[in-house]
């Protein structure tokens, strides 16, 4: 295979895919579609960014609109740009095929190759399927799926079960990064690569109290608007010498330093995307799961609900976090009791998933 473009906004998922293609295709050509900037509003680049340029792999920034819970003219009326835009960078690249990682972003990519019958895969991460999936579904030759659940809501005739790609870095901690030297135990706080600012305001309410029981390795995300690190990292210095734990908080944790996160945390806090599901569900972490409640078809609360079930979360309703008394006593419980927090049954893994995504892929890009 010569040529292929990657699409969508789950870019952990792709990193393993691409180690993969290269591996099998040295002198394949990538081209990343993708988001440029963190949210709306930021000047701030995405962790997506910065480690697909890392990669060398050439990055477009597509200005794809969402038609979901969308009131905003000018966002409508980024749907036909974004395809317009997804067509004039395909009829350049002339890719063998379009591996979508789902999402709006992946909609204009999708679509706009089977207006140029260039041939595309979707991989679906989560348990429901959301209205931008269910129309590239319509359009991509093949349906990738992680989830058992999600199957009802695919076409059976065209979905292929390959399981969520983990980046390896998680399973092998590299060095001592966030290690203490204290006896108490380590907090992970992540939200993504995006991080999110009401749980970095809730973290930054009770950062005193938490810190008086527990060391904290916090990913904040990078949101020029809201400053987050900043006012973190400031009130850490204000605190310091009063508190036992350490505080390590940082825009982004890279690469390098996942697995160490993951090694070290006794409890996480965090959003419930897919990928998160699954890395925490892979490597058993006792985890406090924040929703997004406005994601759609409430995918976050159903992931949520398959890890809470499987004896490893707590879910907290977002609106609570204002309580702050509420919250701290939610961790510092979970915290006490993390040692009863254990997998119920066995997590189906698929080990081999960036394996199995790149065969489906070259299968399709044949018959280009």
């Amino acid at each position: 295979m010569e040529s292929i473009v990657i699409s969508g906004g789950h870019h952990s998922s792709a990193l393993p895919v691409i180690d993969e293609l290269k591996k099998r295709f040295p002198e394949i050509k990538i081209y990343w579609y993708g988001h440029k900037h963190s949210l709306k509003g930021s000047s701030n680049v995405t962790l997506e960014y910065q480690e697909i340029t890392a990669l060398g792999i050439p990055f477009y920034s597509l200005h794809a609109g969402k038609f979901y819970k969308t009131f905003s003219l000018f966002r409508l009326l980024k749907i036909p740009f974004g395809f317009c835009q997804a067509i004039c960078l395909l009829v350049k690249h002339k890719p063998q095929a379009i591996l979508s990682f789902g999402g709006y972003l992946g909609v204009p990519v999708v679509v706009a190759g089977w207006f140029l019958r260039i041939p595309s895969i979707s991989h679906e991460q989560t348990v429901v399927i959301g209205y931008a999936n269910v129309l590239i579904s319509k359009f991509a030759g093949k349906i990738l799926y992680t989830w058992d659940e999600s199957l009802k809501h695919l076409p059976k005739r065209k979905a292929v079960h390959t399981g969520l790609p983990l980046r390896k870095d998680i399973l092998k901690p590299r060095g001592k990064k966030f290690i203490s030297g204290n006896n108490l135990p380590t907090i992970f706080v992540t939200a993504g690569k995006s991080g999110s600012h009401i749980i970095n305001k809730a973290i930054l309410s009770v950062l005193e109290e938490l810190l008086q029981i527990a060391n904290i390795v916090h990913q904040t995300g990078d949101h020029s608007r809201y400053e987050d690190y900043k006012k973190l990292k400031t009130r850490y210095e204000q605190i310091k010498t009063k508190i036992p734990g350490l505080y390590y908080v940082q825009k982004f944790i890279s690469s390098e330093d996942i697995g160490d996160a993951y090694n070290q945390a006794n409890l996480v806090i965090s959003r419930s995307g897919a990928h998160t599901c699954v890395e925490l569900m892979t490597l058993e972490k006792a985890c406090v799961l924040i929703p997004i409640p406005w994601t759609s078809h409430n995918e976050q609360s159903k992931n949520a609900k398959v890890v809470e079930e499987s004896g490893l979360g707590e879910i907290v309703d977002e609106k609570k976090l204002k309580d702050k008394e509420y919250f701290f006593k939610v961790v510092k419980d979970m915290l006490e009791r993390r040692n009863m927090y254990s997998l119920k049954k066995p997590f189906i893994k698929v080990e081999q998933s960036a394996k199995l995504i790149v065969d489906e892929v070259q299968k399709i890009a044949k018959k280009s």
